[in-house]
């Protein structure tokens, strides 16, 4: 899943370049005629789209009021843009709106101090502002198609950005003029290399290398399956938790995302508060795997790795963690131990941004119709969905962030990559057996099966979440876009067992990656689990910075006894021999 946060802008992303030069009147003439068609084609579309819907009354030859009153507010409000541009001292003075005041495209003077750009760039946000207005009034229509509305308006008006076109966009202008055209070119070049490769690039590739310099943190990989590869870390102490620790990350992600750079891992940070830790890092899929369902995911990959790290260590039980994804898959499993009288494999089970119930999945749901699964289905013919397909799936979740603003930086601007882990891994696909993903898709997201007791089963076993006892704890990101933190929620209200519940802040990935050495962020608890998310957080108490010491000292509390760190604690020294060194193979597969 390519879950990613708001990357740092690229080198020189925001350089003041020399002023332009005042239009002349020809000039703005022309960009009079261009705008105002544009408006004028806006209206004409919103119109004709209203006459043609019929879940809205319309009167013959009249459209109905709310109608009359869209077409008002757009109409005087684009007098006031005119007032202001071609009057501007005797123009009354409003306060800009101050989501356009921070919105990132336009952070550099040249839009503003121009006249002529500045009057673009309000011009769009006008448009812009009214078009996804008039979706969030619309009535007549079912909340599902309004929601699928506002999201596909919303990608049309951020493609239509004139920072997303060289003629419309002053630092374009500037640079193309200052290079003599050679940003075009490279940015020719960077889009070239991405049409070839399928792919949009948002970091220096060469930057870097799993297991060189990110995916570091000393262990061996000691089980290899068609599935799955096991790694078991190095203890950093002499004294380690008697019960160990094995993480279950998404399969359509790489796992170093949790081992970044040694300042960011949380492999590291949890091997260094002594846990004993198992990573299972899955295979990407090809066309051996066509055949792989759910039923494999929990029976062949997590259960299995339980079993395995228990007969390993001969311990009775381990500490789980599984994220978004995997988390969900976690939860089956823990209610199929359950039904098998097998709870106490695992003794406790912590979920980062994982989601149970998807009524409240957030926009994801728009990709879940038939033709999108159709679709997914065609483009599948080897039993597998290629990896690109997810990334640009995820991408337009946050398309101003991660596709328009790498268009105007690399493509217009003819910038270079700058180096971003986070980013690398974002871009590090992974493919996906899909005839899993599609069941994954139809069971849990369109028809919310697994919060519906026995409506799934686990190789005959049927599926009851409200008959996990495990002690849970559960992370969810403030603004998280892609497991909603009202959806994660939805899990206190499944488990029958003990649970914390955790609100950090920042999303899916920041919220979960983020290191108290760092110093950033805050979370948010509360003993109270018993109302809605927005009770809990109404009498949260907020805490500065990372919530992963709240964790460590929340799974000490459930069991503080230690060993020492010698024999099967040591990778490779147990019945199980290193098969190679961390991070192993199936991480580097492409």
């Amino acid at each position: 899943m390519a879950e990613s946060e708001t990357p740092p802008p690229p080198p020189h992303a925001q350089t003041a370049f020399q002023p332009l030069p005042i239009p002349t009147l020809e000039d703005m003439q022309h960009w009079t005629w261009v705008m105002g068609r544009a408006q004028q084609m806006m209206l004409e579309a919103g119109l004709q789209t209203i006459e043609e819907t019929p879940a809205i009354p319309i009167i013959p030859g009249f459209t109905d009021p709310r109608t009359i009153e869209r077409a008002r507010d757009f109409w005087t409000d684009s007098m006031k843009l005119w007032s202001r541009f071609l009057a501007p001292d005797t123009a009354p003075i409003e306060p800009e709106n101050p989501v356009h005041a921070k919105d990132k495209r336009f952070k550099d003077p040249a839009w503003r101090d121009n006249p002529v750009f500045d009057w673009i760039r309000q011009s769009y946000l006008l448009v812009s502002d009214h078009l996804q207005r008039g979706v969030d009034d619309m009535e007549g229509i079912d909340a599902q198609q309004k929601e699928k509305l506002r999201f596909a308006t919303r990608n049309i008006v951020e493609a239509m950005s004139p920072s997303n076109f060289p003629a419309t966009n002053p630092l374009v202008i500037a640079r193309t003029m200052e290079t003599g055209g050679e940003n075009l070119l490279s940015g020719l070049q960077n889009m070239l290399a991405d049409l070839s490769k399928g792919q949009l690039t948002h970091t220096d590739g060469d930057a870097f290398e799993v297991g060189r310099n990110i995916a570091t943190t000393p262990g061996k990989v000691v089980k290899r399956t068609p599935l799955y590869e096991l790694i078991q870390y190095s203890p950093a102490t002499k004294q380690v938790f008697e019960t160990p620790l094995v993480i279950f990350p998404p399969w359509i992600n790489r796992f170093y995302i949790l081992d970044l750079t040694p300042e960011k891992s949380f492999i590291k940070w949890a091997v260094d508060q002594g846990l004993t830790v198992f990573m299972v890092s899955w295979r990407s899929a090809d066309a051996s795997m066509k055949d792989v369902t759910w039923d494999d995911y929990v029976e062949a990959g997590q259960i299995d790795a339980i079993d395995t790290i228990r007969d390993l260590l001969g311990v009775d039980h381990v500490h789980t963690i599984g994220y978004c994804v995997a988390g969900t898959t976690l939860a089956a499993t823990l209610a199929v131990l359950a039904a098998r009288g097998e709870a106490s494999k695992v003794k406790s089970a912590t979920f980062f941004t994982a989601q149970v119930d998807f009524s409240r999945a957030g926009e994801l749901l728009n990709f879940v119709d038939d033709d999108q699964l159709k679709l997914i289905e065609q483009i599948s013919p080897d039993g597998f969905l290629d990896g690109r397909y997810m990334a640009a799936t995820f991408n337009l979740l946050r398309g101003r962030d991660l596709i328009w603003n790498y268009v105007t930086n690399n493509y217009l601007l003819g910038q270079d990559y700058a180096p971003f882990d986070l980013l690398h891994w974002n871009g590090d696909t992974t493919n996906l057996p899909s005839k899993w993903h599609l069941s994954y898709l139809r069971d849990l997201y369109r028809d919310n099966l697994l919060v519906r007791p026995g409506a799934l089963s686990i190789g005959g076993t049927p599926i009851d979440l409200t008959r996990v006892a495990t002690p849970s704890y559960i992370q969810a990101g403030r603004e998280d876009h892609i497991a909603p933190p009202e959806s994660v929620w939805q899990l206190t209200r499944q488990f029958a067992g003990p649970m914390r519940f955790v609100l950090a802040g920042s999303g899916h990935i920041a919220g979960v990656v983020n290191p108290p050495a760092a110093g950033k962020y805050q979370y948010w608890t509360n003993s109270a689990l018993d109302g809605t998310l927005a009770d809990f957080a109404a009498g949260a108490t907020e805490t500065k910075g990372s919530w992963w010491p709240d964790w460590i000292e929340w799974l000490q509390g459930l069991d503080e006894k230690k060993v020492a760190a010698k024999g099967a604690r040591v990778p490779g020294k147990g019945a199980l021999a290193a098969l190679d060194d961390a991070p192993g193979q199936y991480v580097k597969a492409r």
